[in-house]
């Protein structure tokens, strides 16, 4: 019996049993392929030689520090303008209290993101950081998308190095993978105009490596992109991991349409999602981290998605961020107890491990 009825999905089979790297063009046909079993079979295969049966969650708070935004991304139902009733920017003191009940409910993990917000002076983020630093020493700061980042160094006309550099040393310990969106243009511009360019996030995710700082990195799909489009990011993605290295773990974001500027599209459906974490798995033979994102995929799909290549499922994220509510699938639901994750993970067939931002195992743990 062959291993698929469509014959390109054979042809690839045999070169990643050899070990060899995809082509663009095996991109675009593990996308277009019917054969959806065999897709995930083949991501799998490579998801259990990296992992076996291993998949990886944290117990982690999200913190949005402002939403006030001076770009005003389409797929983006968060952001607001400094004048709307509901805009909001957290004071250092509250930015503590946030981090103190992440700590009490057994966060390593703070992932710390927000908006451009020109009101902002940049010791405004420096006694944010040192802040939360000197009383949770321990607490991993996870903050600061390439976005944010680039913002930063042209507001506050900062060298990359020196804002890097100045960061780290008030305690930001590795930096998510938000803002990567899709690298192609002309989509790139048509859904975020105002954020930097596909090589300026590449470039800056390239000097945080250099500088020691651990990044994540991201895809939003299912809005007005194409499959090359999808295929393009991947491939700029694994070369930039070719020269720095840096990468921790691919994210792929599935768009969530109500509140956005593009609330009258349908959004990716669930063979889309499968198929995009199973050709990310394919396609970054150079990351060792899938992420079945359990928020934007939803919490079956997310289970469904660790047959298909993914090894993480994130964390417990718990209430209060904003912005993760604002794309939530689940019914606006942001919080997985560790006992929930525990199960979804082992009902699936696979091991839960509990682990640090930094993959290194906090403990082995059964439900």
């Amino acid at each position: 019996m062959k291993f698929s009825f469509d014959e390109k999905i054979n042809k690839i089979a045999e070169k990643v049993e050899r070990g060899e790297r995809l082509t663009f063009e095996d991109g675009l046909d593990l996308f277009r392929t019917e054969d959806l079993n065999a897709l995930g079979k083949l991501a799998d295969f490579v998801r259990r030689q990296k992992h076996g049966r291993v998949t990886y969650f944290n117990v982690n708070r999200h913190f949005n520090y402002t939403n006030i935004c001076v770009a005003d991304c389409k797929f983006c139902g968060f952001y607001r303008r400094s004048r709307q009733s509901d805009a909001y920017t957290h004071t250092v003191e509250e930015g503590i209290e946030i981090a103190r009940k992440a700590v009490s409910e057994g966060a390593t993990e703070l992932h710390i993101v927000g908006g451009l917000n020109t009101k902002l002076p940049f010791s405004y983020y420096i006694e944010l950081f040192s802040s939360i630093k000197r009383e949770f020493p321990k607490l991993h700061l996870k903050a600061l998308t390439m976005v944010e980042l680039d913002f930063m160094a042209r507001f506050y006309k900062m060298k990359d190095e020196d804002l890097i550099e100045e960061l780290k040393r008030a305690g930001v310990d590795s930096c998510p993978g938000g803002g990567a969106e899709i690298f192609a243009e002309p989509t790139r511009s048509r859904i975020c105009n105002h954020k930097c360019s596909a090589e300026r996030w590449l470039e800056l995710a390239g000097k945080c490596h250099k500088a020691g700082l651990k990044t994540n990195a991201t895809m939003l799909y299912g809005h007005i992109e194409t499959i090359e489009d999808r295929v393009d990011h991947l491939i700029r993605l694994r070369e930039q991991q070719d020269k720095t290295g840096g990468f921790q773990c691919f994210i792929p974001l599935a768009f969530y349409p109500p509140g956005t500027a593009l609330s009258h599209l349908s959004g990716p459906d669930g063979v889309d999602s499968l198929k995009t974490i199973a050709v990310s798995r394919l396609m970054l033979d150079n990351f060792e981290h899938i992420k079945a994102y359990w928020v934007m995929l939803g919490k079956r799909l997310a289970q469904t998605a660790l047959h298909f290549g993914a090894n993480d499922l994130d964390g417990t994220i718990t209430e209060g961020s904003e912005l993760t509510q604002s794309y939530s699938v689940e019914n606006g639901e942001v919080k997985m107890t560790k006992q929930e994750i525990i199960k979804l993970i082992e009902n699936a067939g696979f091991e839960a491990v509990e682990r640090d931002t930094l993959y290194r195992k906090v403990e082995k743990v059964t439900a």
